[in-house]
């Protein structure tokens, strides 16, 4: 059944023939959603519910069977850019800068199974100045997405689709769809995946090309590199399939290279974040990996969790060399997000979020989706752990069990003592969790391990949430002095707004709404930056 409007008509082609009848625009906009939602949607509408109809959306979503594809996970074909929106409550005085989401947004129907990590990546930002607040949105262009949209179709292949090692860049779609953060006055997206980072304008969102470090050679990134508040030097590392499979780097504020050595690993890892302290960096060897042969034989990468194979961490001083690095090894676990580290005389502390069951158990009846579905559905917890780096000694232990990721911490104090971070609750399978989605915002306290929670309400989806420090806060402010938000996305009424919290007490639910003018999808990572428009005009005036 193919559905269209012409004019006054709602038209109906059913089995080879046309049927059209003479219909107002709003009963036609009507019936065309209740017809959509109808049939082939069996996985859609086992995990998020009905399918809806969007008009702001790619049309040949409802072509597919895909819960990452539609309802809060349906793209946006607007690009748009908005002043004076509305806020409900009061922005606070003291809270100025940018809020930046990345995530997936697909422009071409995929030529495989689609995965939410093949999604062209898309950058929305909220500017908040003066107690207002403007928005915009901008596709990444990456140079895959610049491809496509001159060959007017999907070239590359998904996550989930054989490499074509024939293509330029990679064998699979470098999106850039997952972080983003400013450094040296670049906003800069990545890619889950080690990929290639990408520059855009923090103030406008135009694209500026791939991001060059003066002086490095390889120009691919992990999905996470962290800033430095104090010293403005960004640490980093890439990953591969060749040996030596890891190399670790740090460049200047100015944007050159200022260190980068190769990290021996036993074969190809898919490490996704980094930890760092005053002086040191800590590395991630996780025992959830590719099979090699596979891969060149089949041309596919299949992830598999080696239980009987230890975690280990390598840290290295944050310019040292290769031989500096000394390893620790842990329980099997993967680890998606670093909270925090620091040093504590002969210690290093390291909390983040720990996974002892990265590829759940698939469902045969969600199809050839089954094992996208179970690996995108996160279990983790909030983790702690300590290595001596006198006498080796490791001790780890959960902070707590609730099932949460996505955590932030405060920018100022990454690197030194914190106690606080704020995650996101993920509910598990028979929560009804069926997609990565975020239910509730989770501040801990990770000394004592007790936490406040405040839930975005039925259907509603929140997003990973930066901390905003009150303008001008350094390090001699309390560690949560300032503001934690949430861009978040109604599938009730399908308005998204921007959330904001008083970091100090979340429980008192959102002081502001900064609502937004079209509808968001959800998204992964997110980043606040408040330096550049200190002295920046606003952005419509840049």
């Amino acid at each position: 059944m193919k559905i269209y409007k012409e004019s006054c008509y709602l038209c109906v082609s059913l089995h080879n023939k046309t049927y059209c009848i003479t219909i107002d625009t709003e009963l036609h906009s009507i019936l065309k959603r209740q017809i959509m939602s109808i049939p082939g949607f069996e996985i859609t509408e086992k995990c998020i519910g009905p399918v809806k109809h969007f008009e702001n959306t790619q049309q040949w979503i409802y072509e597919l069977d895909n819960p990452y594809l539609h309802g809060a996970y349906a793209p946006t074909t607007d690009e748009i850019e908005v002043d004076q929106l509305e806020i409900v409550g009061h922005l606070p005085e003291d809270l100025f800068g940018a809020f930046y989401r990345n995530g997936p947004n697909p422009v071409f129907k995929p030529k495989d199974l689609y995965h939410p990590f093949d999604g062209d990546g898309m950058v929305h930002a909220i500017y908040i100045r003066d107690g207002k607040a403007s928005y915009r949105n901008s596709y990444i262009h990456t140079l895959a997405l610049q491809h496509e949209l001159a060959e007017k179709k999907a070239v590359w292949p998904g996550v989930m689709g054989r490499f074509d090692f024939s293509l330029p860049d990679s064998p699979i779609k470098d999106t850039g769809n997952t972080d983003v953060i400013v450094f040296n006055g670049s906003l800069i997206p990545t890619w889950y995946n080690s990929g290639i980072p990408y520059a855009m304008n923090p103030l406008t969102l135009e694209n500026e090309g791939i991001l060059e470090i003066s002086g490095r050679v390889a120009r691919n990134m992990s999905a996470h590199s962290h800033v430095d508040w104090q010293t403005k030097e960004l640490i980093f590392m890439d990953y591969g399939n060749e040996s030596p499979f890891m190399t670790y780097g740090v460049a200047n504020p100015d944007g050159t290279l200022a260190h980068e050595v190769p990290i021996e690993l036993p074969g190809p890892r898919l490490p996704h974040d980094l930890g760092f302290t005053t002086n040191y960096t800590i590395l991630h060897d996780l025992p959830f990996f590719h099979d090699m042969d596979i891969l060149k034989n089949n041309n596919l990468r299949v992830l598999k969790f080696h239980k009987d194979i230890p975690t280990r961490f390598g840290i290295i001083p944050r310019h040292g060399q290769s031989f500096d690095i000394r390893w620790f090894e842990c329980e099997p676990c993967f680890i998606l997000h670093v909270s925090n580290c620091w040093e504590a005389g002969d210690w290093i502390y390291m909390d983040g979020c720990r996974s002892i069951n990265p590829m759940p158990e698939a469902n045969n009846t969600d199809g050839p989706l089954s094992h996208m579905l179970s690996y995108m559905r996160l279990e983790a917890n909030n983790y702690r752990w300590r290595f001596n780096l006198v006498t080796g000694e490791v001790r780890e232990g959960d902070i707590d069990d609730l099932n949460t990721e996505f955590n932030k911490v405060n920018q100022i104090f990454q690197g030194v003592k914190s106690k606080y971070a704020y995650h996101q609750r993920i509910p598990l399978l028979h929560e009804g969790g069926h997609t990565l989605r975020f239910n509730s915002l989770v501040k801990y306290n990770n000394d004592t391990g007790q936490y406040d929670q405040w839930d975005y309400g039925q259907g509603v989806y929140g997003s990973e949430t930066p901390f905003a420090p009150v303008k001008g806060a350094t390090r001699d402010n309390d560690e949560d002095d300032g503001y934690v938000m949430s861009l978040v996305t109604n599938s009730n009424n399908w308005k998204s707004e921007l959330q904001i919290f008083s970091a100090r007490d979340i429980t008192l639910g959102p002081i502001a709404r900064v609502k937004i003018p079209h509808r968001v999808p959800v998204g992964f990572h997110a980043w606040w930056c408040c330096c550049l428009l200190y002295t920046s005009p606003s952005p419509r005036d840049s």
